[in-house]
């Protein structure tokens, strides 16, 4: 076991669930490529392809999180993480994405607008979808916005421990850039806590690879990179534990830590506004792509339009061999209407 998780070794962390989301305590590997299917069965989604893992039992099906909490830290295999949350071995470690959970969200509960945000603060990456454009107009995104972010009064600089770090270091400002975001998002959503109270799930979806460029700049074995590692443990604790309370108990906040991806992630850029993905153009012809729902949706309409076309025959027939006389209860009054007169 110990030489397969060191093959391994990128791991995948559960660090706040509410007890309707049950994970089991083990060893078993989960393939890179069912994260995102992972954080959709746990929100009470339905997956295109069954996964047969372990580590994600059944749970209360009445009574799903409203919210999922993802952190992708690029640049470490592993994290100093509290023993009190569940860790996994990464198998096949590839580029993954949120878009088909966000999708799902978005179609399910579109007059409710929920909370969608993607977020890649080092390549400016981001996505708003319903609720969050309104709650995080005022999040930094770009990187001139987080340096001017982290030299304001009320940012993590003066309260947070630097040790080795330095503020005249453009690498440390990243770091220390992606982790003024976390403390933002748990800020802002603070102020609309009326927002984690709502029946829509809410998802956020982070990519923060600051620790890997401190890990390029000064090296794994350096000073800095070991404050900068145990300064994202804290981090991260601290915000797990806030948005798991603003969402009263009820949220999943889970940690990917991953050394390398195997492949790089071919994604399509999303403008800050964008409220859906625009349809690309079809210069072949081709036909849709087939959907797993067609079946139910053919039997659905099928045997209805079965059913409607039987009940028509017999009422049709029904009609065409009544007797006015005796069956109709309008020409019986209307004959004795006719004798009294």
């Amino acid at each position: 076991v110990c030489l397969f998780l060191g093959v391994c070794g990128d791991e995948f962390s559960v660090l706040r669930s509410p007890q309707s989301v049950v994970f089991r305590d083990g060893s078993w590997p989960i393939p890179g490529e069912r994260i995102p299917d992972v954080a959709a069965l746990s929100m009470g989604f339905s997956v295109e392809e069954d996964l047969s893992w372990p580590g994600l039992a059944v749970g209360d099906l009445f009574h799903r999180p409203r919210a999922t909490v993802l952190v992708t830290v690029k640049g470490v295999d592993k994290l100093a993480l509290p023993v009190k949350g569940i860790s996994y071995p990464i198998e096949n470690a590839v580029p993954f994405s949120l878009d088909s959970v966000a999708n799902a969200i978005h179609t399910l509960f579109s007059e409710e607008t929920p909370v969608v945000l993607q977020l890649a603060p080092s390549e400016e990456r981001v996505y708003m979808v319903g609720k969050a454009n309104s709650v995080f107009e005022d999040l930094s995104v770009t990187l001139r916005q987080l340096r001017n972010r982290l030299f304001q009064d009320n940012s993590i600089l003066s309260s947070l421990p630097l040790n080795s770090l330095s503020r005249n270091n453009e690498v440390d400002l990243l770091f220390l850039s992606e982790l003024q975001v976390l403390h933002d998002i748990a800020s802002l959503l603070s102020r609309h806590k009326h927002l984690a109270k709502d029946h829509s799930p809410d998802l956020y979806s982070l990519e923060l690879t600051g620790l890997e460029e401190v890990g390029k700049r000064y090296g794994e074995d350096s000073q800095q990179f070991k404050d900068a590692s145990q300064i994202l443990v804290d981090s991260l604790q601290k915000f797990a534990d806030e948005m798991f309370n603003l969402y009263s108990g009820n949220a999943v906040v889970e940690v990917v830590a991953v050394k390398a991806f195997n492949s790089p992630l071919t994604r399509k850029s999303r403008s800050i506004l964008q409220s859906s993905e625009s349809k690309t153009e079809n210069p072949y012809n081709l036909a849709y792509p087939y959907n797993y729902n067609y079946s139910v949706i053919f039997n659905i309409i099928l045997w209805m339009m079965i059913g409607l076309a039987l009940a028509v025959i017999v009422i049709s027939y029904n009609l065409w061999n009544m007797d006015p006389g005796y069956d109709s209860i309008i020409y019986r009054m209307t004959n004795q209407k006719i004798r009294m007169d």
